[in-house]
C-alpha cells in the first residue's frame, strides 16, 4: 500500500520532528528514533540525510513517492526556485488548502471530506485531493455537507488561517489570495536537501 497506515508517533520520532496532527508530542517522552537500535549511535550518511528530508515532506503533506516525484519534476520545469516551486505545489494542492482554511484538523481528514465530494470549486463539485489550486480559486463547503460534525469541530478549533488564504467560516467559503511565499510556508523541511536527493 502507497499510503502509510502505521504509527504516526513513530514516524514522527524518525523525522525526529512534529510532522503529523496528534495532540501529544511523542519526540518530548522518547527523543530518540524507533526500534532496537534508537538510542545507539546514529551514523549519518550525505544519502541519508537528504533521503530522510524527501521523506518528512512527503509525510508531511501526506502523499506518496510517485506523486511527489512527479512534482518535483514539475517543479524543475517551472520557471523560479525549484524548491520553493515545489513547496508551493505542495500547499497548493486541494486537500492541504481546506486544512490550511480550517474545514478540517488534519490533511488525511481533509483529504477524505474532498474525495467524498463535500466541497465546491468554483461553483462546481470537486472530488480530487491532489488537483493544485491557483489564486482566485474559490472553494466551498456544499450546503449539506456544513453541518457535518468533523467540519463543524474544525472550524470551532480554527485559531489563524495563513495570509496567503482567506476563510468566511460563518458562511464555509475559502479563497487562494496569492501562492504562498516561502516565508509564509511553515513546512519542517529543507526544500534544497530534497532538490539535491533528487539530482543526484
Amino acid at each position: 500500500m502507497a499510503r502509510y497506515t502505521g504509527p504516526r508517533g513513530r514516524r514522527d520520532r524518525r523525522a525526529g520532528v512534529m510532522i503529523s496532527s496528534m495532540r501529544k508530542n511523542p519526540i518530548e517522552k522518547k527523543p530518540y528514533p524507533p526500534g532496537e537500535h534508537g538510542r545507539g549511535r546514529q551514523r549519518q550518511t550525505e544519502y541519508g540525510i537528504r533521503l530522510l528530508e524527501k521523506q518528512k515532506a512527503r509525510w508531511y503533506y501526506g502523499v506518496s513517492e510517485k506523486q511527489f516525484r512527479r512534482a518535483y519534476e514539475k517543479a524543475t520545469r517551472t520557471q523560479g526556485v525549484t524548491g520553493e516551486t515545489l513547496l508551493q505545489m505542495m500547499e497548493l494542492r486541494a486537500d492541504n488548502v481546506v486544512y490550511r482554511m480550517g474545514f478540517a484538523t488534519s490533511r488525511p481528514q481533509a483529504r477524505q471530506l474532498v474525495v467524498h465530494g463535500h466541497f465546491l470549486l468554483n461553483g462546481r463539485k470537486h472530488n480530487i485531493p491532489s488537483a493544485i489550486l491557483k489564486p482566485g480559486d474559490v472553494l466551498t463547503v456544499r450546503e449539506k455537507s456544513q453541518r457535518l460534525e468533523p467540519i463543524q469541530n474544525a472550524v470551532e478549533q480554527v485559531v489563524a488561517v495563513p495570509p496567503w488564504l482567506e476563510a468566511d467560516h460563518e458562511n464555509f467559503t475559502g479563497r487562494i489570495l496569492h501562492a504562498p511565499s516561502r516565508d509564509e510556508i511553515d513546512a519542517p523541511v529543507e526544500e534544497q536537501l530534497i532538490i539535491e536527493f533528487y539530482s543526484r
